[in-house]
């Protein structure tokens, strides 16, 4: 039988059940190419009492755990929760596809944590991610959609690929903004929301570009048409940190 299940947001964020089952399963495997996780891998293996495999996008992808949880009890460890990346929801439609039994096991996401920001989450568009341009590659796509989001004065979250700098987003978030002819006016940027490191921050473009002090895991957020409730949360946000 495979099990998916969502870590949380912080080390100690594994449910009840969730732990239960990564005991009695006789293989597990840790996701690791979709976020920075904000603890160490030991600090995880002392909290579940188990030791795990690490997971890269080949093998996930590669549908091998398909296989072997078809002879064994076999749990993939995602952070935050399971179907927050699109690759987990190809591994059901291929269990589904091969009749092997499966459970998803949900735990709090980024995007449930973002209410701490004060912004409405039902205000949010499309999310979008940022990857890390390469030599002669300089995706820009995720403008395109904080583009469409603001012609309906929606959010737009910016998730950000591991391993991204804060000043390299910066970089290519203004690059972007004007290849795109996207005005950057205050942006919002969450770091490491749901554990100890957390950090919200509420700063015109402009200020945030002296800023270099972020850690990993973050994302970006641009805000839409602002409620004048999610205003003045906000502005708890503009202190300096």
């Amino acid at each position: 039988m495979l099990y998916i299940i969502g870590l949380g947001l912080n080390v100690d964020g594994i449910s009840t059940y969730g732990l239960e089952v990564v005991k009695k399963c006789k293989k597990v495997y840790l996701e690791n190419y979709t976020v920075d996780f904000p603890y160490s891998m030991q600090e995880l293996i002392d909290k579940l009492g188990k030791k795990f495999e690490l997971a890269d996008r080949e093998f996930v992808e590669s549908f091998e755990i398909i296989d072997e949880a078809g002879k064994k009890d076999v749990a993939l460890l995602v952070y935050g929760s399971p179907f927050f990346a699109t690759t987990h929801i190809a591994l059901i439609q291929e269990a589904k596809a091969s009749e092997l039994r499966y459970k998803v096991i949900y735990n709090a996401s980024v995007f449930d944590a973002l209410g701490e920001t004060g912004l409405q989450l039902y205000k949010f568009g499309k999310i979008s991610s940022m990857p890390m341009w390469k030599k002669n590659y300089e995706p820009d796509s995720f403008m395109d959609i904080v583009k469409e989001n603001e012609s309906i004065n929606a959010h737009s979250l910016i998730l950000i690929d591991p391993g991204m700098t804060i000043d390299n987003t910066i970089i290519q978030l203004e690059k972007t903004a004007k290849n795109k002819g996207v005005k950057l006016g205050k942006l919002i940027v969450c770091q490491a929301l749901g554990t100890r490191h957390r950090k919200i921050l509420y700063r015109d473009f402009s200020e945030l570009k002296k800023f270099s002090n972020v850690k990993s895991p973050y994302c970006i957020i641009i805000p839409g048409k602002l409620h004048f409730l999610e205003k003045e949360m906000l502005e708890n946000y503009e202190e300096k940190d």
